[in-house]
């Protein structure tokens, strides 16, 4: 490994944030709130119409936004799962990385390290897809600056690109949610959807992916 001093705009240090508790109002949260409010009203002096319609609007309005935010959450999902796939291309490939350190140069700003090693595997950590190096380290798709011995080109076809994956373990969860480690034997199509077949003779699809090494 060698040490660069210096550093440019291109690497960061990392940041860390600070968890707090989930103050978010949720929907059901909303409706019980609101019911609760109808059964302890005062029979006297109800709920005026124009109010309770206005509780309802923003009841709907909840339900809407909480909505858009499940099919982000899912949309993220498949990208993830797709960019899993994508990154497999890495494995068994030299990469060059950077990555600033704590350690502070004589010029006031952190020193970078660097170094050439070969990915051994990816995996998704929270939103973020991380490479295994042949050492043990573990970087970010971001510390890449150079791939090395590349011989693979694009292809449209997503079964030759999902037949990259043949001979390969990957790990995924079954139905019961259980995590499962196997080699890819072959890859089909069904339904326009690409099935992964394991030596253990379960199918997959690509989106029960949790990680894939050589």
């Amino acid at each position: 490994m060698t040490e660069t001093k210096g550093i440019t705009s291109d690497y960061y240090m990392p940041t860390q944030t600070k968890k707090t508790g989930d103050s978010n109002l949720g929907k059901d949260d909303f409706l019980k709130i609101l019911i609760t409010q109808l059964q302890n009203q005062d029979p006297t002096s109800p709920m005026d119409d124009k109010e309770f319609i206005s509780q309802m609007a923003q009841f709907s309005s909840l339900e809407q936004m909480q909505n858009i935010a499940t099919s982000m959450n899912n949309l993220t999902a498949m990208t993830q799962q797709s960019q899993l796939i994508q990154f497999n291309s890495f494995i068994g490939k030299n990469v060059t990385w950077h990555e600033a350190s704590d350690t502070v140069g004589e010029d006031g700003k952190p020193i970078v390290n660097s170094g050439t090693e070969k990915v051994m595997s990816v995996k998704y950590d929270g939103s973020e897809a991380k490479f295994v190096l042949e050492s043990g380290k573990i970087i970010s798709a971001s510390n890449i600056s150079e791939v090395l011995d590349t011989t693979s080109s694009n292809s449209t076809n997503s079964l030759v690109e999902a037949s990259m994956l043949i001979g390969k373990k990957i790990s995924y969860k079954d139905a019961e949610g259980n995590d499962i480690s196997d080699i890819v034997n072959s890859v089909t199509k069904k339904d326009g959807k690409v099935q992964y077949l394991l030596s253990n003779g379960a199918s997959v699809t690509g989106d029960q992916f949790t990680s894939i090494s050589g």
